[in-house]
């Protein structure tokens, strides 16, 4: 069988290849069953690259990006303009910069942005928008990481010199906090007129945007209708080892390259990066389904367990589970850990699984084994 000696780890024993993109989980000639390994649930971002993936890294042209001269990233990018319907692009090493960089082009010391209490931009960005841009933050509570138009509308500050200028709405979809939660396509149209009738722009986090438009049945371009800016990220569902890409008009992109620059993140040859992207755009979107579809299976078995109390709405490929009074979240991964599954403990008393391209369907049924006898 194959063993993992510990995440990462992967050895050959009794005829079993190993198999380095699906945690271990491989038929051949060798063995007539699957063979069980460690099952990580902490993130889509744990993904590694597929053979194809590999491929076209390894083929990919490439130059000097600083100077605009690496063929696959210029292409990554226009590629990405054009499926949004938008004008340019900037490939990034991270979500976060790209998130960042936004904030940044948008803001001045001492404005304030707008944008839900669990938002990524806030939460998990390491105070950035302090840090990066002097800016403030206005929180709003909203419903599962998605704020509605009539908040944001309260929200907005009268020209007062007592008051932070207004000067940002910021969306994330999906919401990770918000278990994968999507927006209503008719909300994100209500907000974006919100913004026109006062001036200000609207910026979106899509890390996981392709999983809400797999779910909903959306497509690119109504997005990037309606938002000023875009980040997507190409490194959790996608599959991809690294990197993301904001999108917005052309002279928002100059200026965002500028940022870039000093915070950076300009890169040299890394159209080996930007090749995986485009593969990944070409042949691993779709495919999200399947991940969705497993979340809500493992979100099935996981319902009326002992230590589980509530189930955040399942939509995509994120469960967020409440642990029932006397658990706690940490101790769940721990002994989840101690089956060889991998988990995340979001809070104190909630739990993450995140599902994506290394957690094939064997993987899922092994996990459900163990979270049903693991009390």
């Amino acid at each position: 069988m194959v063993v993992r000696r510990k995440p990462g780890i992967v050895t050959e024993k009794d005829g079993c290849v190993k198999d380095g993109r699906t945690n271990g989980y491989t038929e051949n000639s060798g063995c007539a069953y699957i063979c069980a390994m460690w099952i990580d649930f902490r993130s889509d971002t744990v993904t590694r690259p597929t053979a194809g993936m590999q491929a076209a890294m390894a083929a990919a042209p490439v130059g000097d990006d600083v100077f605009g001269e690496d063929p696959s990233i210029n292409a990554l990018e226009a590629k990405c303009a054009e499926l949004f319907g938008m004008e340019a692009g900037l490939f990034c090493p991270s979500g976060t910069m790209t998130n960042q960089i936004a904030i940044k082009c948008y803001t001045r010391p001492g404005d304030e942005v707008i944008c839900a209490f669990d938002a990524h931009i806030y939460q998990y960005e390491g105070g950035g928008i302090a840090f990066n841009s002097g800016a403030s933050v206005r929180l709003l509570p909203g419903d599962r990481c998605r704020i509605k138009a009539a908040e944001v509308a309260e929200a907005i500050n009268a020209d007062d010199v007592h008051k932070a200028r207004t000067a940002l709405v910021a969306l994330e979809n999906t919401g990770n906090r918000g278990g994968g939660s999507c927006y209503d396509l008719r909300e994100i149209v209500a907000i974006r007129n919100l913004c026109d009738a006062h001036g200000l722009p609207l910026h979106l986090d899509g890390a996981r945007l392709f999983n809400a438009l797999v779910a909903r049945g959306e497509t690119p371009a109504q997005h990037g209708a309606l938002f000023h800016s875009i980040s997507i990220c190409l490194s959790k569902g996608l599959g991809c080892p690294v990197g993301s890409v904001l999108l917005g008009t052309k002279d928002f992109i100059r200026q965002a390259r500028r940022v870039r620059k000093v915070f950076g993140g300009g890169m040299r040859q890394a159209g080996y990066l930007a090749a995986a992207g485009i593969y990944a755009l070409d042949h691993q979107v779709t495919r999200l389904a399947e991940d969705h579809h497993h979340a809500t299976t493992i979100a099935a078995a996981l319902n009326g367990l002992p230590y589980v109390a509530q189930i955040l709405p399942v939509e995509t490929n994120i469960i967020i589970f409440q642990v029932a009074d006397g658990y706690t979240a940490k101790e769940v991964v721990a002994r989840l850990k101690e089956h060889q599954v991998l988990a995340y403990a979001i809070a104190p008393m909630q739990v993450r699984l995140v599902l994506h391209l290394d957690v094939p369907a064997a993987a899922v049924q092994q996990s459900i084994s163990v979270f049903q006898s693991l009390y």
